[in-house]
């Protein structure tokens, strides 16, 4: 699914309305239209107060107020900025207007008579703060306690960057009206844009490159999951994973990253670890086979033999681990590679250079924005454009690179989009976290996906495993690995809204 940004969006309107000869009163009514029904569905009670700007998003809102009338819903608008009272999007239908006035009263009146707010306001080519008079206006709606369904995106926030420069409406509901924003997918907004239904208004199918940003949705991550063999000769023909993790006294990273690779379906996985930690993990999770890493022969023939090699977690900096992962990255016959945590020091520091003769295609670094700096991203840029840095470091080292955040994003080397999360949330903050997912991605690559789908499909399955668990900010790192089976088996609920038009329901951030 398409993620564009503000002036991605705009040119998608031109190209409709003027290369493919959609009239734009076409895609309004649509919009309009689809919205109503949501709104309905939703908030099926109380009389409706919109809130309406002078641009595209307030013409959509206008079709709303109409289209509500027309099924008997009370509902009256407020004008906020120059708008023709009566509106010709109206239709005659006699919906009461007002304009908003210097004295406050006649707008508190309406918010306090109204059981549910409709932003209308500003759409998704506003800049910077709003002016005073939408700051007014949505300040009131956030302080009326009335719930807030937004049009494309909450007034005040940046449709592209997600920035929230000023005041800025807090919705329940934001119906994405062709396409969800990308700023409403990225925080500070994110938290503001509550539960984003998009629905489709009409545009004709676009070339494929028109935005630069795609979602991660369930459909993608359901296409793409490996499935089971129908007869599989021997659990190695699920996918043999070599995990490489843990120094003396960090045995648990090993752990986790363990049970996440066999919850994701992994037939075989071994962990090579040191001697010391033997007795941890075998106890913890004696599904998987040990390997003394000191035994570089045995090592060696593992890493020649495996599907895919998952390296980092509490593994050790010092020259013999750098040493002895870039043998195993050197080796021509490796399979997948997946790296994170101490691994990824190492990358940045320079030595490991055997990645370069690992597969194409198959080199997965899972870093979070710390060690997104240490492989050579500005820590701003980092912090600022996550997608711009995921990118830069996906071509920087010709690999795919997963950037873990709020919300993580996964890039290519090459010309193709980022990609965004659609699960997951800030109770996944957690030491460990990382490690159960750099063990998912590897059993998924063991299985035989690329780079990108193994990132992917982990991050949606491990964001749906820590959602289900209720746990909040108790969750565990190993309460997520232990609730993957659930998620990997159970059907995944579509939109309970019931629209064919409907193309993405997608719960508020937890």
């Amino acid at each position: 699914m398409f993620l564009p940004t503000a002036p991605e969006s705009a040119a998608l309107d031109r190209w409709a309305t003027l290369e493919r000869g959609v009239p734009s009163t076409l895609l309004m009514e649509n919009a309009g239209r689809s919205a109503t029904l949501v709104l309905e569905r939703i908030f099926p009670e109380g009389p409706v107060l919109v809130a309406a700007g002078p641009g595209n998003n307030g013409g959509d809102g206008m079709v709303l107020a109409r289209t509500l009338a027309a099924h008997g819903r009370d509902v009256r608008v407020i004008i906020v900025g120059s708008r023709p009272a009566p509106d010709p999007l109206l239709h005659g239908w006699p919906v009461p207007i007002q304009r908003l006035s210097d004295d406050d009263e006649p707008l508190d009146t309406a918010l306090r008579s109204a059981g549910v707010l409709v932003d209308a306001l500003l759409g998704t080519g506003a800049r910077g703060e709003p002016r005073a008079e939408h700051a007014r206006v949505i300040q009131a709606m956030n302080s009326s306690g009335r719930p807030v369904l937004a049009l494309d995106v909450p007034s005040g926030v940046d449709a592209s960057s997600g920035a929230v420069p000023g005041m800025a409406i807090r919705a329940q509901v934001t119906v994405a009206l062709g396409s969800p924003k990308l700023g409403t997918l990225l925080f500070p907004a994110r938290e503001l844009a509550g539960r984003i239904v998009a629905v489709e208004i009409g545009f004709p199918p676009p070339a494929t490159g028109w935005a630069s940003a795609r979602l991660l949705t369930p459909d993608w991550a359901r296409a793409r999951r490996p499935q089971q063999r129908r007869n599989p000769t021997h659990k190695k023909a699920e996918g043999w994973l070599l995990i490489l993790a843990g120094s003396p006294g960090m045995a648990g990273a090993a752990v986790l990253a363990a049970r996440g690779a066999l919850r994701a379906g992994a037939g075989y996985v071994q962990v090579a670890s040191p001697p010391e930690n033997r007795s941890v993990i075998q106890a913890a999770v004696p599904e998987a086979i040990f390997l003394d890493v000191s035994d570089e022969d045995r090592l060696l023939d593992a890493a020649r033999s495996c599907d895919a090699l998952a390296a980092g977690p509490g593994m050790g900096t010092g020259p013999v681990e750098a040493k002895r992962l870039d043998r195993l990255l050197s080796l021509p016959d490796l399979g997948g590679v997946v790296l994170d945590a101490d691994a990824l020091t190492l990358l940045g520091e320079g030595r490991l250079p055997g990645l370069a003769t690992a597969p194409i295609g198959r080199r997965l670094l899972t870093p979070h924005p710390g060690e997104m700096a240490r492989l050579g991203e500005m820590a701003e840029r980092v912090r600022k454009s996550p997608l711009d840095a995921c990118r830069s470091g996906a071509a920087r080292w010709h690999s795919t690179v997963l950037l873990k955040g709020a919300p993580s994003v996964v890039a290519e080397d090459g010309e193709g989009p980022v990609w965004v999360s659609a699960t997951g949330s800030s109770d996944l903050a957690r030491a460990g976290m990382g490690d159960v997912l750099t063990g998912v991605a590897g059993a998924f690559m063991a299985r035989g996906l690329g780079g990108l789908e193994a990132a992917g499909v982990a991050l949606h399955y491990t964001g749906r495993a820590a959602s289900a668990t209720g746990l909040g900010e108790t969750l565990l790192p190993s309460d997520v690995a232990e609730q993957l089976s659930g998620a990997l088996n159970e059907e995944e609920a579509s939109s309970d809204l019931g629209y064919p038009f409907v193309t993405l329901d997608l719960d508020p951030p937890r």
